[in-house]
């Protein structure tokens, strides 16, 4: 997924030393600070003591890094069981989010499934400007919700980089997943821009309340 600067102002200024300071923006910093208080507000109030994972998957360079970035809602941890399979992780509460990139390697698939259980929400990140692969995202998103254990899980997906001119808009990344084929999922679609947040709060709601009906 694609980390631009770590998600800090201080951290992807140009130049570092004295002038640091002077590139960051407090309010995009202090939305990011207010959209983590926000959700972790909203999970807490909706999901209580209930053990969760939510799992966050997409191709490479989707944006997936970057969303866990702007959530702030801790540290995260990657882990790498095997090459090529870095798995990072945010705990917050009883609830972790678990991020790793879909797509390739056959071989890493089953270690996958270690991760599937306990899972009540699947957040799939679209990369909306890369038409070339979006299919292929569609069979990915297809293979893991073929998953037994995933069968329950709701599906939430964003369609990132909409700042992007040439971006497909959520119906036509709707249609491209296929996701009206999916007649006994519970699913969304949000249209979203990891780099400033839009978008995120929005679907996050969605997926709260849908994990909320879950108990």
């Amino acid at each position: 997924a694609s980390a631009s600067g770590g998600g800090s102002g201080a951290e992807s200024a140009a130049g570092g030393g004295r002038h640091r300071h002077r590139h960051q923006d407090p309010a995009s910093a202090s939305a990011a600070v207010t959209m983590g208080n926000i959700f972790g507000n909203l999970l807490k109030s909706l999901i209580g003591k209930k053990e969760m994972r939510i799992l966050m998957v997409g191709l490479d360079a989707a944006g997936k890094t970057t969303i866990l970035y702007k959530l702030k809602l801790g540290e995260i941890v990657t882990t790498i069981p095997t090459i090529g399979f870095n798995v990072e992780t945010v705990e917050y509460k009883n609830i972790s989010f678990t991020v790793w990139d879909v797509g390739g390697q056959d071989k890493i698939r089953p270690l996958w499934r270690h991760y599937f259980q306990n899972t009540q929400g699947l957040i799939f990140v679209v990369d909306s400007n890369d038409r070339e692969r979006v299919n292929e995202a569609r069979e990915e998103l297809m293979r893991m919700l073929a998953e037994d254990e995933l069968r329950d899980a709701v599906l939430l997906v964003f369609a990132n980089k909409q700042d992007l001119p040439n971006a497909m808009n959520a119906a036509e990344i709707t249609d491209k997943l296929g996701l009206h084929s999916l007649r006994h999922r519970n699913w969304y679609i949000q249209a979203t821009c990891a780099t400033s947040g839009d978008g995120l709060y929005e679907g996050l709601d969605w997926l709260a309340n849908q994990l909320k009906n879950k108990k």
